[in-house]
């Protein structure tokens, strides 16, 4: 899987990874195949670079928040998915799991589900952990969980009403899809076409 992640990558020209923590490694094995590759044969990859965002890089589950958010919990109400109705999201979030205290600070060992939704709050709202302390000090975590179940909604309304309206003209989504296609392949071929050159393989 880490062979063709790179080659996905390589073939397509690719600057910045958006890639969570746990698949920075991918990337580096990416760097080094395509660092190694131009010092053998010359130029021809770009070397990608992975970005990753400093809050939200790694979103764990809401109900069982030592293990990462995945669609693959057994608990439906641990993973929140972009297309969820809003009240299924509220829902969720009600139920995510946080500790005995009444404190909304954030210290991930000790305190790992609310510094889960911590996270999940600051990566909707754009506000730092600190102002996130300040805001709910001594209003518990009822009032915490409600705010943010409210962020992620709002986050992914438009999201949500954008991929409703598209897929209600198919023939648009076809059209693109097929324009990308088209795109794809001609980008991969060119990037393609350099490697069988210098390499000295010849061109199909």
């Amino acid at each position: 899987y880490p062979t063709l992640m790179a080659a996905d990558i390589l073939l397509y020209g690719t600057d910045l990874v958006p890639v969570g923590v746990d698949q920075k490694q991918h990337v580096e094995l990416c760097r080094d195949i395509a660092i190694r590759f131009n010092g053998v044969y010359g130029d021809v990859f770009k070397i990608p670079e992975p970005f990753i965002p400093e809050i939200g890089a790694k979103i764990m589950s809401l109900t069982s928040p030592e293990n990462k958010m995945s669609k693959s919990d057994p608990d439906p109400a641990g993973c929140i998915y972009l297309m969820q109705k809003p009240e299924e999201i509220m829902r969720s979030f009600k139920r995510a799991v946080t500790d005995s205290e009444t404190r909304v600070v954030y210290d991930p060992v000790s305190k790992p589900g609310v510094s889960n939704l911590m996270t999940i709050y600051s990566s909707a709202s754009g506000k730092t952990l600190s102002q996130i302390e300040e805001e709910f000090a001594g209003q518990g975590y009822g009032t915490f969980k409600t705010a943010v179940g409210e962020a992620v909604v709002e986050m992914l309304r438009p999201v949500r009403e954008e991929a409703e309206r598209l897929l209600g003209d198919k023939a648009y989504l076809e059209r693109i899809y097929r324009q990308g296609a088209e795109r794809a392949a001609r980008s991969a071929a060119r990037t393609l076409a350099k490697v069988y050159k210098k390499v000295g393989f010849i061109s199909k």
